[in-house]
């Protein structure tokens, strides 16, 4: 029988704003400033880490008019 329970073998780094030292932490490891950090995560709604780099990697691209 197959087990459906089965665990990621990559685990999810979740960002965590409720600390200063945290948002600190979070904010110097992505490069950004604690309230770009803190629009991203209202932005994604998410606080998983793949999900704000995505965000703020779409954030620098440059919006070409072509």
């Amino acid at each position: 029988m197959e087990n459906l329970n089965q665990t990621p073998s990559i685990k999810e780094e979740i960002i965590l704003l409720s600390e200063e030292t945290d948002r600190n932490y979070w904010a110097n490891r992505l490069g950004v400033s604690s309230e770009v950090l803190k629009s991203a995560v209202r932005a994604t709604r998410c606080i998983t880490l793949n999900q704000i780099t995505a965000y703020l990697s779409q954030r620098k691209k440059p919006i070409g008019i072509s």
